[in-house]
């Protein structure tokens, strides 16, 4: 039975699609089989791993709508033993059709089940909304991860959120767990950061993890040119993070970072030279290198 570890949170721009594909990568760098699974009709995690989301013919829609096999969706990605189930625009239209359908909170869970056997850990990136596809990953996961922003008004919503896992856990998935609490975008240059952690970590205790990812120059370049952090800097301080992410949930995090088994793989890609830069990159205190100088 692999893991499987829904990355959610119902507010945007905490780093869930960034979460998602790095953490998936750096698994499947320590040789891990791994499936990351789109389920954001925005599909960031398609492109962000170089699949060009509006050339895809079948998608996540495909299997909760059409009851496609998932095996027939699955593709194969550049990064050895990492495969991707893509999203597109066209994953928004289940939310409305899967009102009326019956079982409906359990179509991924089931689409999962004759795979179960082939991958050690499936990574599931949520959309920011706790609506039906979120419900599915959550019914489908063993675990949750939530990336909570080092900025103000962080904490608003987890409240709703940890209630949301809760009533899931008691009603439809029993296994279901908080992996952790993973802080991003920190930058320790200001207090605020230092009051975002402390908070987070009073109100979760040890679910957080020690990981803590800055913000960096280098993490938000890297999916305009669909690419993982690993592949696009893997010295970089965002690189090292996840790299110790990984760690984290492999109970491993002592050991080193493997490298990791390029696939050739004939498909389009994206070739976006554009990006969104969201800050500088700020250290962690003690880290030997400014991320600016990346």
């Amino acid at each position: 039975m692999p893991k499987i570890i829904a990355v959610c949170n119902q507010k945007g721009g905490t780093g869930k699609t960034t979460t998602s594909i790095n953490l998936a990568v750096y698994l499947a760098v320590e040789g891990y089989r791994v499936l990351l699974i789109d389920s954001d009709p925005q599909g960031n995690s398609t492109s962000g791993l170089g699949v060009d989301k509006n050339s895809i013919e079948k998608s996540l829609y495909h299997v909760l709508i059409n009851h496609e096999e998932i095996k027939g969706v699955i593709l194969e990605t550049k990064i050895g033993n990492l495969s991707l189930v893509p999203s597109n625009i066209d994953l928004i239209g289940a939310e409305v059709e899967l009102v009326e359908e019956q079982e409906r909170e359990v179509r991924l869970k089931q689409a999962l089940q004759k795979i179960l056997g082939d991958f050690d850990h499936i990574i599931i990136d949520c959309p920011p909304s706790l609506g039906l596809l979120t419900l599915n990953s959550l019914v489908a996961a063993t675990s949750v991860i939530i990336p909570v922003q080092c900025e103000y008004y962080a904490l608003e919503g987890l409240g709703q959120l940890t209630k949301t896992i809760n009533l899931i856990k008691e009603n439809l998935n029993p296994v279901l767990e908080i992996e952790g609490v993973l802080l991003t975008m920190a930058d320790f240059r200001t207090n605020l950061t230092t009051e975002v952690i402390n908070e987070t970590r009073n109100f979760f205790g040890d679910r957080v993890f020690e990981t803590i990812v800055p913000r960096s120059i280098r993490l938000s370049e890297a999916p305009g040119f669909g690419k993982s952090i690993y592949e696009y800097d893997k010295n970089s301080i965002g690189a090292q993070k996840y790299g110790a992410l990984a760690k984290e949930v492999l109970g491993t995090k002592d050991q080193g970072i493997a490298e990791p088994v390029d696939r050739d793989v004939p498909r389009t890609t994206t070739s976006l030279k554009q990006g969104p830069v969201e800050a500088e990159g700020i250290m962690e205190p003690g880290d030997p290198a400014s991320p600016v100088s990346q």
